[in-house]
Parts: C-alpha cells; sequence; structure tokens
C-alpha cells in the first residue's frame, strides 16, 4: 500500500515532503497546484500517486501566479486548496498572494513556499517569512515531518476559521528529511465549488472597497492567536532564567545542542506561528528569562520583531542573536554552530564533536550535466558556431536560464554568461541589444522556463524587432527539479493523458518568423542553422533545440549505438575530453579516453574527434 493511504495511528518512514502531502489528505484537500522546484516537488509528486484514487485534483501550473490562482478560486468557491512553491516561486506569485489577502477564502488555503537555506539548490538565500508580513497573513513553521503534517491539518482548520490563507514555510532539512509519521484520519471532503458574485470582496477596481477590506484583513489577523490557540503550534519549556527562542529545524539543533552541553536547565519557546506571534506566550516567556538567545536561520525575524515588541512590555531582558553576531545570516546552520552558539552565551564550554572531521578533504564534485544531455551538444554547436564565423566567445553573450542547461557553466563548455531568474535570459538579451551592443546576442532557455516566463520577454522581443537569437532548449520535461510534466507534455501529474502545446506554434503564435527545429545530436545541422541565425539581421531568429532528455531516454528503454573508442586512430590529443566533457568519457594515461558503461550511446562525441577515432555502430 501507498504510505500516503496507511492507517491512522500507523506510523511510517516519510520524507517531509511525504508527509506535507499526507496532511493535506487528512485535512481533506480537494485542489492541489503548483510548479516543480527543489525543495518543495515532492509535495505534488506524492499526492499525484494518490490523487485518481481520493478524487483529489491534483496539477502542475506552467508558473507559481497561475498555480496560486487556481488554487484561490478552488479556495473561494469552498473548497480546501494547497499551492506549492520553491523560495523564489512565491516572488512570481506576490501579487496574486496580496491581493488574496484582502479577498480571503471560504475554503481552507495552505501555501506552501519551501526556503533554501545553504543554498543546496536555489539561486538565493530567500527568507520567505518576510511575505508574511507584507501580505499580513498567518504564517507557521514546523521543526519536523511529523510537524509539517500535523501543521497543515491545523492550518486548513485555522484558515476556515479566519477565512485566510495560511503560509506553511519550510525550509530543506524539513522537507527531505526522513522519519516515523505518526499517521492520523483521512478526511475525504466532497464539498461542490459554489463561487457568490461578490464585487466588494473580489474586485480591486474600487479604492473604497479595497479601503474596506484592508480595515477587514487587520481585523481577521488580530483574531488569530486567539484562534491558533486550540493547535500546539508553538512549544513552550520553562525551566531557568536562560531562555532560547527559536523556529522551525533550528529547535532540532537546539534541542541536540542543549543535550551535548548538558544544559539541562534551559528554557526554550519554539515559534511555531510565527506571525502573528503569540504576545501572550511570549510575555510569559520574556517573564521568565534573564537572557535569551534567538537561533533561526537565515534573516534575524523573530530577534527583530521580539526585541520591539519587548519594549511594551517594561522587562529587563539581555538579548544575543545575530544583531551582536552570535550567529550568522547567511548559510545553513548545523549542530556545532548552535552549540558553540550556545555556549558562547550561556558561558559553557562547547563538547567535542561526537564524530571527528577526517583531516582529509575529499576533493570537490561540481554537478554536471549528465551522459548524453541534449544540452551539452546545443551548446557545444554554439559555441562552434561563433567561432567559425569568426568572433571570439568573449564577445558574443550567452544569456542563461533557470534549469539543467545552466551546468554549460562547468567546463570545458564555460558556456553561459548569466543565470538571474526564470525567464530572464530572453529579458536580458533584448536589454542589451536594445541598448545599442552591435554583435550577436544569444539567449538560451528550456521549454518548462519558456512556458514559465519566457513568452512575455520574447513577445516584446518581436513587437521590437530586435535582432537576436533565442536558442530554446527543448528536453520535453522539467528536468532538473524531477522531470514534472509541463505544458509541452501530452500527460498530466498523475499520468493522464494532456494536449501537448507545441512550442513551434507558441513562437509562431507571437509573430516570430524565423523557426527553425534542430537535433542536437545532429551536430553539423545544428551548427549550420546557429551560423545562419548569429547572421541574421531581420527581427528574432529562435532555433529549438528538441531532443528528449536522456534520463527520460534511457528509462523509456530508447537504444542509440554502441559507441567505442578505436586505439589504432586516436592520438590521445584530448580534444574529446576538453572540449566535449561528457561524463560517460573518462582518460585513461595509457589507453587515452575510455567510454564508460553510463555512455546512452548518443554518438555526439565522435563528431569532436579530430581523427574519427570515436566510432559509432
Amino acid at each position: 500500500m501507498d504510505p500516503l493511504l496507511g492507517e491512522s495511528g500507523s506510523r511510517v518512514l516519510m520524507m517531509g515532503n511525504e508527509a506535507i502531502a499526507r496532511g493535506a489528505i487528512e485535512g481533506g484537500v480537494q485542489f492541489v497546484s503548483g510548479y516543480p522546484g527543489t525543495p518543495s516537488s515532492e509535495v505534488i509528486m506524492s499526492l499525484s500517486r494518490v490523487s485518481s484514487k481520493l478524487g483529489i485534483l491534483v496539477e502542475w501550473f506552467v508558473n507559481e501566479k497561475v498555480a496560486f490562482e487556481a488554487a484561490f478560486s478552488a479556495s473561494s468557491a469552498g473548497l480546501r486548496s494547497m499551492v506549492t512553491m520553491k523560495a523564489p516561486g512565491i516572488n512570481v506569485a506576490s501579487d496574486a498572494l496580496l491581493s488574496a489577502a484582502y479577498a480571503g477564502v471560504n475554503g481552507g488555503m495552505i501555501i506552501l513556499v519551501a526556503d533554501d537555506p545553504g543554498p543546496h539548490t536555489t539561486q538565493t538565500e530567500q527568507d520567505s517569512r518576510f511575505y508574511a508580513f507584507l501580505s499580513n497573513l498567518p504564517l507557521i513553521e514546523p521543526s519536523t515531518p511529523q510537524e509539517a503534517k500535523d501543521m497543515v491539518v491545523w492550518g486548513f482548520e485555522l484558515s476556515e476559521e479566519v477565512n485566510l490563507p495560511v503560509i506553511l514555510r519550510t525550509t530543506t532539512r524539513v522537507n527531505h528529511t526522513s522519519s516515523d509519521v505518526l499517521l492520523g484520519d483521512l478526511k475525504l471532503l466532497k464539498r461542490k465549488p459554489l463561487f457568490k458574485k461578490d464585487p466588494p470582496r473580489y474586485v480591486r477596481a474600487s479604492m473604497r472597497w479595497n479601503l474596506d477590506r484592508h480595515l477587514w484583513l487587520n481585523k481577521r489577523m488580530s483574531q488569530v492567536p486567539s484562534l491558533a490557540s486550540k493547535y500546539p503550534f508553538d512549544i513552550m519549556i520553562l525551566r531557568g532564567d536562560f531562555g532560547i527562542i527559536t523556529s522551525g529545524v533550528s529547535y532540532t539543533y537546539v534541542l541536540e545542542s542543549l543535550r551535548r552541553l548538558g544544559f539541562e536547565s534551559c528554557s526554550i519557546f519554539r515559534v511555531g506561528l510565527v506571525n502573528p506571534i503569540s504576545m501572550e506566550n511570549l510575555s510569559k516567556f520574556l517573564s521568565h528569562c534573564r537572557r535569551v538567545l534567538f537561533v533561526e536561520e537565515l534573516e534575524p525575524i523573530l530577534e527583530e520583531r521580539v526585541r520591539a515588541l519587548s519594549t511594551t512590555m517594561n522587562l529587563d531582558v539581555e538579548f544575543h542573536g545575530k544583531f551582536d553576531g552570535v550567529l550568522p545570516r547567511e548559510g545553513e546552520f548545523s549542530i556545532e554552530i548552535v552549540e558553540n552558539a550556545i555556549a558562547n552565551v550561556f558561558g559553557f564550554k562547547a563538547s567535542t564533536p561526537s564524530i571527528k572531521a577526517s583531516p582529509i578533504e575529499p576533493p570537490p564534485r561540481s554537478p554536471v550535466m549528465c551522459a548524453g544531455c541534449p544540452h551539452r551538444s546545443s551548446y557545444y554547436a554554439l559555441l562552434k558556431a561563433i567561432r567559425d564565423l569568426g568572433f571570439r566567445v568573449d564577445e558574443v553573450p550567452v544569456f542563461g536560464d533557470i534549469g539543467c542547461y545552466a551546468l554549460s557553466l562547468q567546463k570545458p563548455l564555460e558556456a553561459i554568461w548569466t543565470e538571474h531568474c526564470m525567464g530572464a535570459s530572453i529579458s536580458m538579451a533584448l536589454g542589451l541589444k536594445l541598448s545599442g551592443y552591435d554583435k550577436p546576442v544569444v539567449a538560451t532557455i528550456g521549454d518548462s522556463t519558456l512556458f514559465h516566463a519566457g513568452l512575455p520577454a520574447l513577445v516584446d522581443a518581436v513587437h521590437f524587432n530586435v535582432n537576436m537569437v533565442v536558442m530554446v532548449l527543448d528536453n520535453a520535461t522539467t528536468a532538473m527539479t524531477g522531470h514534472q510534466p509541463h505544458p509541452g507534455s501530452s500527460f498530466r501529474a498523475d499520468g493522464s493523458p494532456a494536449r501537448s502545446v507545441d512550442i513551434v506554434n507558441v513562437v509562431r503564435g507571437v509573430g516570430v518568423d524565423k523557426v527553425e527545429v534542430v537535433d542536437p545530436y545532429d551536430i553539423p545541422k545544428t551548427v549550420d542553422v546557429l551560423k545562419k541565425a548569429l547572421l541574421n539581421r531581420d527581427g528574432v531568429y529562435v532555433v529549438i533545440c528538441r531532443r528528449a532528455c536522456a534520463i527520460l531516454s534511457r528509462r523509456m528503454g530508447e537504444k542509440f549505438h554502441v559507441v567505442k573508442v578505436n586505439y589504432d586512430v586516436c592520438r590521445k590529443c584530448k580534444v574529446c575530453i576538453s572540449t566535449y566533457g561528457c561524463p560517460a568519457m573518462s582518460w585513461d594515461p595509457v589507453k587515452g579516453p575510455v567510454i564508460q558503461s553510463s555512455c546512452n550511446g548518443c554518438g555526439s562525441c565522435s563528431y569532436v574527434c579530430p581523427f574519427k577515432a570515436i566510432e559509432v555502430y
């Protein structure tokens, strides 16, 4: 049986994201939407396994804003909904988020945003808790997979009691940690959607109505602490007069650090309801303590708010945290970091780590594109086309975007110049050409990213008739986050059929006249087409490099060629390694290049060899 459908009262080993998915089911969710983004992706991937059996709509949407608005509409119609995204996704959805706060919801709505301290897979160490204060919405934050599941259930209840969406903020360690989770009862709601006309609530065109809704929002938020008190969001342990205020996964580091230090008399206030923080709980805790350390990853949000609120309480409390440099504002915490901070503030000697670090550091290993990745061939062809036309590679900007193709920044390709945010490759290339740059400019963007955020910039490029090359790297999936479908896919989140939106038709539909499709495994043809595109002086030229992700091809059982090295011909020039660098090829000092078992037989490397020593059968 799928662990998401386990019996109530049983304990099941679950990843945090699976626990969140189970919580959504226990909370009676009927509509789940999102856009893929590590570390949040597994929530929808897990729910999609059981969605048809439970009658829950679970879908990936074109971007976070659309996903948010779809879920908001479902909750406005009385259903319980959840929308999922990683940290930058809430930036995309922020316009909808703030308006949703004014309108409120009828059915419970959970907004899952997964932050990434570290960062591990994200372009910024964003602290999304700020959005709770900006939108004036409740925000809850779990510390463990168990709490992540339970807080989803409680969050739905709180959401319906205050008629507001509730933000569930997680971090990578909670999303991807696995632990035993005690399951609760499944709740299968069969509500029928009913959307009632109410212009003052849903129409933002009237400034008078907007003021009224702002007053309504503030009133609803003032009721949150009393309504939330029935749920154990916060954890307070009152012992000695030294205390720690913490939240999220940092709470687990605090517990382990105190155990290692033998500091059993320390008081702890784990803030689970981050916005609005319970003044009753805060006052009780601060009245008990004379020295307090704040332990929270990323920004000093709790520290700043508590320091400010404490001025209204007339208490003599000494505060320590990020403002006095006890803990860093950057990076992910560890038990050692937290233990040293506690020892420093409260006068202990930090214990010796239970596992001593090895004096030998392992060599760093940069992430690379997979063996046979079509993007490698696409970028190789682009760089060759640039050189063949007599340009230096450092005078033709290649704007990158968010996706696995961004790994082309690694040696030996070192192709992309930028990776800014979703869809920015086209916008930045457009801006450079409009600024008067007199050489070719190339934007490279993936299929999912084009649908997500690239199309508006492409429309402007057509509108301004800008001479630029847009290279769409179409591998038929949202690969980097785990091969989720997108509008160009022929299937939905649960595997059922969907109508594929053809990128060629979309691009032609916005007015691009010059569109060509190439197979990046056919490097000579791809080079020729890119040369023509780079020489174009009349508007936008779109080259779609279309070849399915190599991992997907291998999973589908697709077989290409057998690739061998003819050592009688090989000159050991290392061109195959130094210019193409497929990870399926290693170097033997005696033999020369060696084809590994990870080779998928694409045969692209045979084109690279100047002596034709790599043979394809």
